[in-house]
């Protein structure tokens, strides 16, 4: 039976997520954002993920105009975000009522789907974000993502499980998230068709080029029963980016899954991108690396957008050398941590834990906060069991969390509101705040700062700044002047 495939353009976020760790500014969109609405789309993946953060930390914007610009030109194309559900765009939980307002502010400002996923595949830390989308009365599709990955407990059924409990959470789609490339096309068709017997919703299909097979997977879920795929417009594809959309396109057309998208009109699209791509070239942020096939991935499950922040910092550290080691000790501190899928936080947690593990030169002499909270239980259930004498190690006397994170967490909406009454400029500067806090405030207080001061000669104290303020992209605050890199280690 013939069935038009929805087909979702990543390009104005996780494919210059992935391949440039997010840089497009909104001004380099403006140009192109006319002719994307007028393509067909199913949706247009703008906001969310790690584009918040880059707005505020990076690019000197606005999130919330970024988006409310781009609703402006997409009138006729739905607009969609990615969700960390209760870490909503940041790195650690927030109070629900911090969660029901970032949604309500998101579809208010132009999201009309919003795909919320969690590290851990935990389904208590979703339901929030659910129930707050199905709030919107229509105006906000709830899509749930799996984060798939692999390992002793990720079969098939375990999926199937967890797709039962996202529809008995209220969800209005599902998304299967293969952030790392793990897929393959065999796995992909297995997969999707259990999934599709036993959960009557519609399944998008998101898998990276990474390990070379992401176009063979689109295909083979299609056949399956997906319902629509992710794709990246061609200048900004493959690598550690996407599918290309122009290739798919092509693939589907003619066949009973054609997209109804036009080759001719999305051949101006890559014309436009094709610019921005020689562009990144030249001024470095585009990595020849980036773009190669690397069938590692399938080992060390590292994210695109993970590994083009790796390569790029290391490489701005001068340690662009270890990258391989720190790939290798990647899946060895995922075991550890009761196989987490990496994706954003737990890459970044599980990354840099790695990262300090080979620039130490002895595994666990030194772990993040986030390492630690990730061991207790503060983000959520792992996948697999803790070894309690791993536990002790890591967290010493740390109380270790059984329950949903954020039922430990009192309301904080008006509390943040308090705090930065004098330099409130809209309403949604609050959720900036909230998630943000160090990138929103005019000033630090010194006093405020963590008490463990890492002392640096100048040829590591650019490797120390890198990793802590730009690698890892947390919010554990930090100062670094005068040769003294100040970072919160207890």
């Amino acid at each position: 039976m013939a069935k038009k495939i929805r087909v979702t353009e990543t390009a104005l976020r996780d494919a210059h997520q992935s391949l440039i760790a997010t840089r497009m500014t909104t001004e380099e969109m403006l140009p192109i954002l006319d002719k994307l609405d007028k393509i067909g789309y199913y949706s247009l993946e703008c906001w969310g993920g790690a584009t918040y953060d880059a707005c505020l930390r990076f690019l000197n914007e606005d999130p919330w105009a970024r988006l409310r610009t781009i609703r402006e030109h997409c009138p006729n194309t739905k607009l969609q975000m990615l969700f960390r559900g209760q870490n909503m765009l940041g790195y650690r939980h927030y109070a629900d009522d911090c969660v029901e307002y970032l949604v309500q502010r998101s579809v208010a400002n132009g999201i009309d789907i919003i795909r919320i996923f969690d590290a851990l595949n935990d389904i208590k830390n979703l339901k929030t974000a659910i129930n707050a989308a199905k709030r919107e009365n229509g105006k906000a599709e709830a899509q749930v993502a799996i984060s798939y990955t692999t390992g002793p407990v990720f079969t098939d059924e375990y999926y199937v499980e967890y797709a039962k409990r996202i529809a008995d959470a209220g969800a209005d789609s599902i998304c299967i998230k293969d952030m790392a490339a793990l897929l393959t096309p065999t796995a992909t068709e297995s997969l999707v068709k259990a999934i599709k017997s036993a959960v009557d919703l519609p399944i998008q299909l998101h898998t990276h080029y990474t390990s070379g097979l992401a176009s063979m997977c689109l295909l083979k879920g299609v056949e399956a029963g997906a319902d629509g795929i992710d794709t990246a417009i061609s200048p900004l594809a493959l690598g550690t980016s996407h599918a290309p959309t122009e290739s798919m396109v092509a693939a589907f057309a003619g066949t009973p899954y054609d997209t109804g998208l036009d080759i001719k009109q999305l051949a101006e699209i890559r014309a436009y991108f094709m610019t921005l791509r020689e562009k990144y070239f030249k001024n470095g942020l585009l990595d020849q690396k980036m773009l190669a096939t690397d069938a590692k991935a399938l080992i060390y499950q590292v994210p695109g957008g993970m590994l083009s922040n790796l390569l790029s910092q290391l490489k701005q550290a001068g340690k662009e050398d270890k990258l391989t080691e720190v790939l290798e000790e990647v899946p060895r501190v995922r075991k550890d941590a009761g196989y987490p899928p990496l994706v954003t936080p737990t890459s970044q947690i599980v990354g840099t834990q790695a990262v300090f593990n080979v620039i130490t030169g002895e595994r666990y002499k030194m772990c993040t906060n986030e390492f630690k909270g990730l061991v207790a239980g503060e983000y959520g259930t792992t996948p697999m069991p803790i070894d309690p004498a791993f536990q002790k190690k890591i967290c010493g006397d740390k109380k270790i969390i059984t329950c949903r994170p954020a039922d430990l967490l009192e309301p904080e909406l008006d509390k943040l509101r308090g705090e930065i009454s004098q330099w409130i400029e809209q309403e949604e500067d609050v959720l900036s705040y909230a998630q943000f806090p160090r990138l929103l405030s005019t000033s630090l207080r010194r006093e405020e700062m963590p008490k463990l001061a890492l002392t640096a000669t100048s040829s590591t104290r650019k490797i120390w700044f890198i990793l802590f303020d730009n690698l890892i992209e947390l919010v554990t605050p930090f100062v670094f002047t005068e040769g003294v890199f100040v970072y919160d280690f207890v």
